[in-house]
C-alpha cells in the first residue's frame, strides 16, 4: 500500500507535500519522495525511511516548483529495493514524473510490450515504473501537449494496464495529470483551495492530507476519471473508461485508511463503529447469557469498533495494551520472526484490566495471525481468566491483488480451516469473525452509497479477472521464503 499526492500551486509546494507525505505515512513508512516542475526543469528527491529521514532542509531547498506530487510506500513484491523508490520520471516525452498506488496483475506482459513494442526500457522491478512508460508513450502518441491528449493518453492506460490503480503525474509543460483504475479500487480524492492568488487545487489517497494544508474536500475521482490541473490553475476532468463495476478495496475501511479520512464519500470513522455495532449484535445472538467483563481493543485501527461492541454489549471498554508508535505495521514486515518479534516491541499489557477478567480482544482483522496469536497468550500472562478474539472483519482466505502485499494463500491463517481450527491454533477460548455481508452494509452505511466492494481477500472474487497462474506467480513472489531468498537471507 502507498500514499500519493499532488499540488498544484501558486508558489513552491514542496514543503505542502512533505507535510501531506507526514500525514499519509501510516500508508508506507518505508520509502518517500517528492518531485516537482519549476519551469522547464523536473526536480526529484527520494530515498528509503521515513519522510522526515528521507528530506532534510537542503534537499526541500531544490525541490522549487507550483506543481509537484509526492510519494510513500510500503514495500510490495517484487519491489523492495532503493531503487524502487517512488515518483519514477522519463525525460521523454516533455518530461513526466509519476507516483503510483495500487498493483498492475499484467505486469509481465506489458513489460515486454513496453519492450518490444513501445521501445522502452523499465530499469527496475516496479510496476510503477512499466505504468510511467505505458502512459508516456501514449502521450508521446499523440503528439500534442493539451488536456485532451492527456486524457487519450489515460484512455490507452485504462485499455493496457489491468488491476487497482490511483496515479498522479506532473507533465512538463501541462501541469498534473491524475486518474484512477475504472473500478475505483483504490482511492483518490480532489481538494481545493481558494486564495488570493486564485484557486489551487490538490489530490492525495486520503482526504484527512486536505485537513492539515488548508484544502477543502471536493470530491472523490470517479472511477475510471482523468483529471488534468494545468500550470495556471485550469481544472479539467475527464471519464477515461467505460463505467465499470465500482467496488473501493473494502481493506481501505477495515484497517488501512485513517478513521478522519472520508473514501468514497464514507466517513472511515462511521464505518468502523457500523462495524463495531454488527459485531456486538451478532456476539448477542450467538452468546445471550455472554460472560464478557471488558472488551479490550489491539490498537489502534480497531478501536472505533471496540467501543461500539462494548457498548452493544453493554460492558466496560478498557484500554489494556499501550503501543510503541515507532514500530511498523507487523503482517507487511517481511519474515516470520521478525514480525514475531516485533509484536513484543509493538504492544505491552497493562495487567490490571486483565487480572482475574474475561476479556474480549477485538482487533479489525486476522491475516497470518502470528500477532493475534502471541497477543491471546499476552493476555494469559496478564492474568485474564479467559481471552476471547473478535475480528471485525470475517477471515482472510485470499490473497490482495490490487495494491496490499498480503502473503499467500497458504500463509494465511484462515486459509482452507474452519474457524475452529483458527481458534484453536489462535490459543483463544472463543473465536467470532463479523460476516462479509454485515461488513459490506455496515461500511456502505443507512444510505446504501455503495452496492459493491472489492471484498476479495474475503470471498475470492476478483472483478478484473485473473490469469489461471497468477496466484503461482505470487507465492514466487510474495512468500516469506521468496523474500528471505532475494535479501540473501
Amino acid at each position: 500500500m502507498c500514499g500519493i499526492i499532488g499540488i498544484v500551486g501558486h508558489n513552491d509546494v514542496a514543503a505542502q507535500l512533505y507535510d501531506g507525505l507526514t500525514v499519509l505515512q501510516h500508508r508506507g513508512q518505508d520509502a518517500a519522495g517528492i518531485a516537482t516542475a519549476n519551469g522547464s526543469r523536473l526536480l526529484v528527491h527520494k530515498g528509503n525511511g521515513l519522510v522526515s529521514d528521507v528530506f532534510d532542509e537542503d534537499s526541500m531547498r531544490l525541490l522549487r516548483g507550483g506543481i509537484g506530487i509526492g510519494h510513500c510506500r510500503y514495500p510490495t513484491a517484487g519491489s523492495e529495493g532503493d531503487d524502487e523508490a517512488q515518483p519514477f520520471y522519463v525525460n521523454s516525452p516533455f518530461g513526466i514524473a509519476l507516483a503510483h498506488n495500487g498493483n498492475l496483475i499484467n505486469t509481465d506482459a506489458l513489460r515486454r510490450e513496453v519492450f518490444e513494442q513501445d521501445r522502452r526500457n523499465v530499469n527496475t522491478e516496479s510496476d510503477s515504473e512499466v505504468l510511467l512508460n505505458v502512459f508516456a508513450h501514449e502521450l508521446d502518441a499523440q503528439k500534442a501537449l493539451t488536456p485532451e491528449a492527456a486524457f487519450k493518453a489515460v484512455e490507452r492506460v485504462h485499455q493496457r494496464c489491468v488491476g487497482g490503480y490511483a496515479v498522479v503525474a506532473t507533465v512538463l509543460g501541462l501541469g498534473l495529470v491524475a486518474f484512477r483504475d475504472p473500478n475505483g479500487i483504490r482511492p483518490l480524492v480532489l481538494g481545493k483551495r481558494s486564495t488570493a492568488a486564485g484557486d489551487e487545487y490538490a489530490v492525495a489517497s486520503e482526504s484527512v492530507a486536505f485537513d492539515l494544508l488548508g484544502f477543502e474536500r471536493v470530491r472523490d475521482v470517479a472511477p475510471g476519471e482523468g483529471i488534468v490541473i494545468t500550470a495556471n490553475g485550469e481544472l479539467h476532468a475527464r471519464p477515461c473508461a467505460q463505467p465499470g463495476k465500482h467496488t473501493p478495496c473494502m481493506f481501505e475501511y477495515v484497517y488501512f485508511a485513517r478513521p478522519d479520512s472520508m473514501i468514497d464519500d464514507i466517513s472511515v470513522h462511521k464505518a468502523r463503529m457500523r462495524m463495531g455495532q454488527t459485531l456486538g449484535e451478532k456476539i448477542l445472538r450467538l452468546r445471550p447469557d455472554h460472560d464478557i467483563d471488558t472488551v479490550i481493543p489491539i490498537p489502534d485501527s480497531s478501536r472505533d469498533a471496540a467501543l461500539e461492541v462494548a457498548n452493544v454489549l453493554g460492558v466496560k471498554y478498557r484500554e489494556g495494551f499501550i503501543k510503541n508508535r515507532y514500530v511498523g505495521r507487523t503482517f507487511i514486515m517481511p519474515g516470520q520472526g521478525e514480525r514475531a518479534k516485533s509484536v513484543r516491541r509493538k504492544l505491552n499489557p497493562i495487567p490490571l484490566e486483565f487480572r482475574n477478567r474475561v476479556v474480549l480482544l477485538v482487533d479489525d482483522s486476522i491475516v497470518r495471525g502470528t500477532t493475534s496469536r502471541q497477543i491471546v497468550q499476552m493476555a494469559r500472562d496478564a492474568g485474564a481468566r479467559k481471552v476471547y478474539l473478535a475480528s471485525a472483519a470475517p477471515p482472510v482466505r485470499h490473497p490482495n491483488i490490487y495494491g496490499i502485499d498480503m502473503p499467500t494463500r497458504e500463509e494465511l491463517i484462515a486459509w482452507n480451516r474452519t474457524d475452529e481450527e483458527v481458534q484453536a491454533l489462535l490459543g483463544c477460548d472463543w473465536l467470532v469473525y463479523q460476516d462479509l455481508d454485515a461488513l459490506e452494509q455496515a461500511v456502505s452505511g443507512p444510505k446504501h452509497r455503495l452496492e459493491h466492494f472489492d471484498s476479495s481477500c474475503f470471498n475470492g472474487e476478483y472483478v478484473t479477472g485473473t490469469e489461471a497462474d497468477y496466484f503461482e506467480h505470487l507465492k514466487r513472489l510474495r512468500s516469506d521464503d521468496a523474500k528471505t531468498t532475494r535479501r540473501g537471507g
